[in-house]
Formats: structure tokens, C-alpha cells, sequence
């Protein structure tokens, strides 16, 4: 082997360039205390790195929309406390007008405080939520549900729509509802038998209409469906309800899954400052030890060089 004086520095310089490298690394990991700090100096772990990120964050946009339909139904669940209470008002005032010992003025009062109730119930089914959208019209949710129509009862004018959005790896949420589901119909039966479907504010008018001018079949038959208008409303309060635990359920399992996912990027990402700075230490020690060797072997002459070199190997 021919053995030069550049040759020498090459390999001296090497080692300490490397050494000098694995310091600056380690010192970049304290610093930020990670233990990948490039991509490249350990493809496989920041590839794991990624993924468990990528996973987070589709959790978050889970829970962000798990917010978005909790306050949907919360403002729906309020609005139906509201319209049950009413009902509940409606039908006291029907039950107290159908009694025989009152005049027809005395009815025509009670018809006043009907048709504020009725009136108090349209704008709750036309309720907007905190973005200005109609709660209770399917997907039109830029005009109102709920249409007085000419001469006639409010109509419901929007869709059957139902739009969902996902809130889980394979699990989704209804997000709105009908009108029609809210305030649903009830089937009359009619003199001759049959089966009819009246529409919720159809039922509210035609006891208003019975009370205002003493026609007991009316308030009779006005009294017998508001039972049935209170229990669509009750049946619609008990599926938001549901909606709502199932929220609560779903939002456990969501922390769990970061809680597990951030326990486990820790393990591949955080940096163990003890090992960490024994390595820097022994790192430290090794460059200057490369540093305190080459300056000696520097000075030596070709022959001692060759000496040295010689003693280490029979050293080993």
C-alpha cells in the first residue's frame, strides 16, 4: 500500500467531517426534539410519521362535523320543546273551549289565544339556524318550509331530502330533516270511512275555525288530533335525542382514537433527551479525539507515521 502525506488529510478530514455531521445532527434533534428532523435520514419512520398524521387529522374533520350536527339538533331539540309546549297551551284551550257551560264569545276569546298559538308554532317551523338556513325544509334551505297558501292553511314547500356527512371511518350522521317529519299530518277519517292526510297547520285552522264559531264536531275532532300532532312532535324530539347520545358516543370513540394515535406518534416522533445527550456526549468525545490524533499524527514524519501506524495495528 503506498502510503502519502495526502492520503493522510484525506482520511483525517474525513473522519472528522463526519464526526462533525453526526454532532450537528444531534444537536438539530435536541433543539427541536425529534427524532427525524429530515425525511431523508429515515424514510421508513417519517413515512409512519405521515401516516399517523394524516390519520389525526381526518379525525379532527370528524369531530369539526360531530360539532356541526350537535348544534344542528340542539337547536332543533329547543325548537320542538318549544312547539310541544305550545301544543300542550293548544290543547288546554281546546279542551276548555269545548266545554258546553261557555257562550260564543266566550269561544271566540279562546279562538284569539288559538290563533297565536297557531301563529307562534308557523314561526318556530319556519326557524333559521345561526348561518340563516331554514332548519326544517330538507335541502332548500333558502326559503321558508312552511307557505301560507292564498285563502288556505300553510303549505310545506320544501323536500324530502336527507344529506349526511361522515363522522367516522364508515359512520355517518343525518344532518337536517323534513318538515313533514316535524310537523307531520295525521290521517282524519272522513263520513264515509275512509282515510284522509291533513296537514299539521290544516289541523291547528280547522279547531281554530271550530272554536271561533261553536261547532262542536270540530272542536271535538280538533281536540282527538291535537293528541296526534303532539305525538309526531314527541316522536321527532326522542330520534333528535338519540342523535345527540349517538354524538356523545362517537366523539368517546374519536379521543380514544387520537389519544392511542398521538401515545404512538410520540413513540416514532418525540426525541429521549437522555439518550440523546449521552449520544451527543460520546459523539463530542469521538470528534475530539479525532481532532487531538490527527494534530499529532500532523507532525510525525513519513517513517513514524508508518510506526504508528504499525503499533495500532498490533494493538488490535
Amino acid at each position: 500500500m503506498r502510503i502519502s502525506t495526502n492520503l493522510m488529510f484525506e482520511k483525517a478530514t474525513k473522519q472528522m467531517t463526519s464526526s462533525q455531521t453526526n454532532l450537528a445532527k444531534s444537536q438539530a434533534q435536541l433543539a427541536q426534539g425529534k427524532q427525524v428532523i429530515n425525511p431523508s435520514d429515515a424514510p421508513d419512520q417519517a413515512s409512519t410519521m405521515q401516516r399517523l398524521k394524516s390519520i389525526m387529522t381526518r379525525q379532527a374533520s370528524y369531530q369539526a362535523a360531530l360539532n356541526s350536527v350537535q348544534t344542528r339538533l340542539q337547536g332543533e331539540e329547543s325548537t320542538l320543546q318549544s312547539v310541544s309546549d305550545l301544543l300542550i297551551r293548544a290543547k288546554e284551550v281546546a279542551v276548555q273551549a269545548s266545554n258546553d257551560t261557555l257562550s260564543p264569545s266566550n269561544r271566540k276569546a279562546l279562538g284569539v289565544e288559538l290563533q297565536v298559538l297557531r301563529d307562534q308554532m308557523l314561526s318556530l317551523a319556519n326557524t333559521k339556524d345561526s348561518s340563516g338556513n331554514y332548519i326544517f325544509g330538507g335541502s332548500r334551505v333558502s326559503s321558508p318550509p312552511f307557505v301560507a297558501m292564498a285563502g288556505g292553511s300553510p303549505q310545506y314547500v320544501g323536500d324530502q331530502t336527507r344529506m349526511n356527512v361522515m363522522v367516522g371511518e364508515n359512520r355517518s350522521m343525518q344532518i337536517n330533516r323534513s318538515g313533514t317529519d316535524v310537523f307531520s299530518p295525521v290521517n282524519r277519517t272522513l263520513p264515509d270511512g275512509s282515510s284522509q292526510g291533513v296537514g299539521f297547520f290544516n289541523v291547528m285552522d280547522d279547531l281554530i275555525k271550530g272554536v271561533n264559531n261553536s261547532d262542536r264536531k270540530l272542536m271535538s275532532g280538533g281536540v282527538g288530533e291535537m293528541d296526534q300532532l303532539l305525538e309526531g312532535v314527541t316522536f321527532s324530539q326522542s330520534n333528535i335525542g338519540s342523535g345527540l347520545k349517538s354524538i356523545d358516543q362517537q366523539n368517546s370513540v374519536i379521543e380514544d382514537t387520537v389519544l392511542d394515535l398521538t401515545t404512538t406518534l410520540s413513540a416514532v416522533e418525540d426525541l429521549d433527551y437522555t439518550k440523546a445527550i449521552t449520544k451527543m456526549n460520546q459523539q463530542m468525545m469521538a470528534l475530539e479525539a479525532a481532532q487531538s490524533s490527527f494534530a499529532k499524527i500532523s507532525q510525525l514524519s513519513l517513517f513514524n507515521f508508518i510506526k504508528f501506524l504499525w503499533l495500532n495495528n498490533c494493538s488490535d
